[in-house]
């Protein structure tokens, strides 16, 4: 494949967070990265995945026992072997794109000679950093730094004096449909009043299809914001036609051109930094910390303060001091100086850092590779703001709270030695005893487990504390198989895994990784149907719940399990370059649930029938006309063949019953095909429907020069007059759709399509197919009622859903009796010409309802053609293949690079809950690889609610609940009693979801006869359902009132145990 072509099947979700122009250059482009430790793999792993030309490595380093807790891509057999030598296989089957090679030599030739377009280094002397900064900025090459020291982080870019930034931030261009320009100095433009625009000051948008005031098309302005629905334009319109009615704005992204300064000037110099904003003083500090690491090295052979070593984290502060100037009291106007004061304030900090520079955790590798990774496609795609220059990140809140021993951060020649620099070897015991349940295998599920994998989460131990690890494991469920759309994000994966399950593929991956890694998988999905397998004591045997779910409605099921079992909840997620994380801890911070984004807003009905104005209208009207057609009409001819009873059963569907049986008529004798010619002969007659005879008769109903009650245009505003549209055998986007309505057809009906197939283009084969295909010519219906606004389509649907009811009903009225009868002769007549089920079945009929998939080009192809036809009627601009698949698809945004950095930063709130961290040692996260901007902030609280008891305020949140003593057999009366004596609470209702079991309003005897009920029993008696015998507890609400003060009493629900 080309530079020029791109693999859509491969980069889908990608291409609809880099587009299309940014990939290509992505894919001509060349980058060396030097430096294979954990970073530099997650770094060569994301740029790999993402699709550059080609990807250089170099290491002049062996591995070494440090490396194994973060570098996924080597193993104890790897003890002295070149890194990046091992590596370079393994990168190499991530993407068949990319072609991967080591390199060995003087590294400042290596980069002289070849060819790159950008360069990065990780784990580099000083001297190289300076050396080769030098070469590439005055040579052009983007130049990027990465380290990673234990839980702090440094990134730099310089990408050169003349950078050119084509998107600056990564949002879809704004588009809106005009409401009126005035004829001014400077012009008003106003859009519609439900559409905000979503324009800033100095944005630039083009005019298009404005009616009236023409000489507005095609010209693009600056805009000045005046509100959310209004801005101006610098043109003065007096002379212009007045504005009539319609047109469009759309967003144009100006590049922005940035200048950059090499290393070197930028050390002394910086600028702003770019971190974390809620530890915006921790860069200073950092940028000063890390020069003075290089400094420390210098001085020491090149190796860093050994673990845990007071002496050399005293050594480091006092480097920092030097490079400071010892007896400076405020910061020099010239060059980046702190004061003494600053690093007096950040001296523990700063000793920290020194302790912990030999670890290499894979929470931190993954974060930074995110980022760092991301830098990379910036540098050489254009695409989106790059850092400017230094990015400092840390999670100091993440170490243990007291210093531990030398001995206990010793390294012991153990694959997880990079770690317990960091945590000690006690804090390693834990995670290896872990019991952990990952909600998803996809992108962020890939990239979780292989971080635990290297953290040792649920694996074995070294053979003398083995025992400390048993019982760790990591239960895995994902209902779905791999395709190949997969593979540019979810790393575990190869080509030969397409159609494999994703968690058993994930775990089989990962241990690879780790052979010690103790993991389960699943295939079932995480709901109410699985509830026998994922029951009380699975989740009860839990230490914490991940979700990696693309969906909320299961990541709100989760969060109701971790609510009610009290389990901590690590939740992230990306959209495109954008990714949040959220740490759930019981008791402390608010659950998943707590915040709910609003609903999406949907396309009101009267607009998706007739008056569409955006692509989105016509693609979801396409999707719908998909449905209906190639699904519901062809299940509706199976059921009728193979359900004995459908007939009986349509009739009480008195709704859908007519259209559902002249739908079944159509397709089973008046349009019945039984060669691949009679269904190109449907595609042609569906075109004629659609797109000429439906326009012509809304036109009919609505003339161009219909007016409303109040005197106003009809056509104006929001409603766009369509035009209907003449079959044209030359018109690609005609024959385009005929073609792909024909093939699905044939495959509903198992029909062979031409040995030599017919395409879009063979526009000259087509005609010898519709030369005999007679199109009806079109009859407008007069008085037909069409709703102009959705309450009118409301009341029409009101008015059908009032028809008279089949046998059994009480339709006493005349008049609805003559309808009746109408109704039931007009399904007799269409009932009787049906052919028989048998006679079908004898005569070997079948049919294949067929399931919209984004993913098939077969079924796009109809759907964006059907789309852009009826966006043609209306004048509404038109959209390719690959926008009409990411609209109709609803496809969410994906890359490698955000999803790397939400994991990681999880797996560090992971590494707090382990520790026990109060509240405000938490973080949850939220990113904006594009801008960039990165900002984390402490979990907010539950929600608390205060009752009166006894006198007494009581508060409790969400996370608390009553619960009965245990044991079996607890009566209603039992339950009264305890309520009173325990908590001075008087029952007055016990309910059960809906079901209202006990209260003191009931019938006498019925409520003595619940008095002597076990609470099971009374569930199985009223509910008329068994208790499933794997079931643990039954939950109840009250309502109760204080005993002492009869006022009702706000209490969380009560919990029964059964077993």
């Amino acid at each position: 494949m080309s530079t020029t072509e791109i693999d859509e099947s491969l980069y889908s979700r990608q291409l609809y967070v880099m587009g299309h122009e940014a990939q290509k250059r992505l894919a001509s482009s060349s980058v060396l990265i030097a430096g294979l430790n954990g970073l530099g793999v997650e770094t060569a792993k994301n740029v790999a995945l993402m699709g550059v030309k080609s990807l250089t490595l170099y290491d002049s380093q062996p591995t070494s026992w440090l490396d194994l807790s973060s570098q996924f891509y080597l193993s104890e057999q790897d003890i002295g072997r070149n890194r990046a030598e091992v590596c370079t296989p393994k990168l190499a089957e991530l993407n068949p794109y990319v072609h991967v090679t080591h390199v060995e030599g003087d590294l400042t030739e290596i980069v002289r000679h070849g060819g790159f377009n950008a360069v990065v280094l990780i784990d580099q002397s000083f001297d190289t950093q300076v050396t080769l900064s030098q070469y590439c900025h005055a040579n052009n090459i983007a130049f990027l730094i990465g380290d990673a020291r234990g839980v702090f982080g440094q990134i730099f870019c310089d990408f050169g004096e003349s950078f050119v930034v084509t998107d600056t931030n990564g949002e879809p261009n704004a588009s809106s449909m005009v409401a009126g320009i005035t004829r001014d100095v400077r012009a008003l433009v106003t859009t519609l009043e439900d559409t905000r625009h979503g324009l800033s000051t100095g944005d630039m948008v083009i005019f298009s299809d404005i009616a009236g005031m023409t000489e507005l098309n095609g010209r693009s302005f600056t805009v000045e914001v005046k509100d959310p629905f209004s801005f101006e334009i610098d043109c003065d319109t007096r002379s212009f036609t007045a504005y009539q009615n319609g047109g469009y704005i759309n967003q144009i992204k100006v590049p922005q051109t940035i200048s950059f300064q090499s290393f070197e000037q930028a050390l002394r110099h910086p600028g702003e930094f770019v971190c974390d904003f809620a530890k915006f003083d921790h860069a200073f500090v950092l940028h000063s910390a890390f020069q003075a690491l290089h400094t420390f090295r210098r001085r020491h052979d090149g190796a860093l303060p050994a673990p845990g070593d007071l002496a050399h984290a005293e050594e480091l502060l006092q480097i920092v001091y030097e490079l400071n100037g010892d007896d400076n009291t405020a910061a020099p106007a010239e060059g980046f100086r702190l004061s003494r004061a600053d690093i007096d304030a950040k001296a523990d900090f700063i000793r920290a850092l020194a302790r912990t520079s030999q670890g290499m955790i894979a929470p931190m590798t993954a974060f930074l590779g995110g980022v760092l990774g991301q830098e990379v496609l910036k540098a050489v795609s254009g695409k989106f703001m790059p850092i400017k220059q230094f990015f400092y990140f840390d999670a100091i809140e993440a170490l243990p709270d007291a210093v531990l021993s030398v001995e206990d951060v010793t390294p012991r020649h153990t694959r997880y030695d990079g770690q317990v620099v960091v945590f000690g070897h006690a804090l390693q015991q834990k995670l290896a005893a872990l019991r952990m349940f990952l909600v998803g295998a996809g992108a962020i599920g890939c990239e979780m487990l292989k971080n635990w994998a290297m953290m040792g989460v649920a694996c074995d131990l070294p053979s003398e504390s083995a025992q400390a690890g048993s019982g760790g494991v990591v239960h895995v469920t994902d209902m779905d198989q791999i395709e190949k759309s997969n593979l540019s994000r979810q790393f575990l994966f190869r080509n030969t895994d397409i159609n494999r399950p994703k968690s058993t593929t994930a775990i089989r991956a990962v241990t690879a990784m780790n052979p010690g890694f103790h993991g389960t998988a699943y295939e079932q999905k995480v709901a109410p149907e699985t509830e026998a397998l994922f029951n009380d004591d699975f989740y009860e045997s839990l230490d914490m719940v991940c979700t990696a779910l693309d969906n909320v409605d299961a990541r709100l099921y989760v969060d109701a399990k971790c609510l009610f079992y009290q389990k901590p909840m690590l939740e992230s997620g990306t959209l495109g370059a954008k990714g949040h994380t959220q740490v759930v801890s019981p008791g402390q911070t608010e659950h998943y649930g707590a915040r709910r984004d609003p609903a999406e807003k949907s396309i009101p009905i009267c607009t998706l029938k007739h008056f569409p104005n955006q692509i989105e209208h016509t693609l979801q009207w396409a999707r719908d006309w998909f449905e209906e057609i190639f699904k519901q009409t062809a299940e509706d001819m199976r059921s009728y063949v193979a359900q004995a009873d459908f007939l009986v059963q349509l009739e009480l569907q008195q709704n859908t019953r007519v259209e559902t049986l002249k739908r079944l008529k159509a397709s089973l004798v008046d349009e019945r095909p039984t060669s691949y010619a009679a269904c190109v002969a449907y595609g042609r007659r569906v075109f004629e429907e659609l797109f000429a005879n439906q326009i012509k008769q809304l036109l009919t109903t609505f003339p161009l020069d219909h007016v409303t009650n109040n005197g106003q245009a009809f056509w104006s505003g929001a409603k766009k007059p369509p035009s209907p549209l003449t079959f044209d055998v030359r018109d690609p986007a005609h024959v385009a759709f005929v073609v792909a309505v024909a093939n699905l057809r044939a495959d509903v009906y198992g029909i062979e399509r031409e040995s030599t197939p017919l395409t879009a283009e063979a526009a000259g084969s087509l005609e010898s197919f519709l030369a005999d295909v007679t199109v009806p010519e079109f009859r407008p219906v007069v008085g037909m009622k069409i709703a102009a606004t959705d309450e009118e389509a409301k009341q029409q649907q009101q008015q059908q859903q009032q028809q008279p009811k089949p046998q059994g009903s009480s339709a006493s009225a005349s008049g609805a009796s003559s309808s009746l009868s109408e109704l039931d002769r007009l399904c007799a007549d269409l009932t009787a010409a049906l052919p028989a089920p048998a006679t079908l079945t004898q005569s070997g009929f079948t049919v294949h309802p067929i399931d919209f998939d984004k993913d098939i080009d077969a079924h796009m192809a109809v759907v964006a053609a059907a789309s852009n036809l009826r966006a043609r009627n209306y004048r509404i601009p038109e959209a390719d293949l690959h926008t009409s698949r990411g609209i109709a698809g609803k496809i969410i945004p994906a890359i490698a690079t955000t999803t790397a950095m939400v994991t990681g930063a999880i797996c560090l709130e992971l590494m707090k809950l382990l520790q026990a961290k109060p509240v405000h040692r938490l973080h949850n996260f939220f990113a904006n690889l594009a801008i960039p901007i990165f900002t984390s902030e402490e979990p907010t609280p539950p929600k608390a609610t205060k009752s009166m008891l006894r006198g007494k305020e009581w508060v409790w949140t969400v996370w608390d609940h009553l619960e009965t003593p245990p044991g079996p057999g607890m009566t209603v009366q039992g339950l009264i009693d305890w309520l009173e004596e325990t908590h001075g609470l008087e029952l007055s209702m016990l309910s059960s979801g809906v079901t209202i079991l006990y209260s003191d309003f009931m019938d006498p005897k019925r409520r003595n006869e619940r008095l002597k009920m076990s609470l099971d029993t009374l569930v199985q008696t009223v509910t008329k359902k068994a208790i499933p015998i794997e079931q643990k507890y039954l939950i109840f609400e009250l309502i109760v009132n204080d005993v002492d003060s009869g006022d009702e009493v706000d209490v969380p629900y009560l919990r029964y145990r059964l077993r």
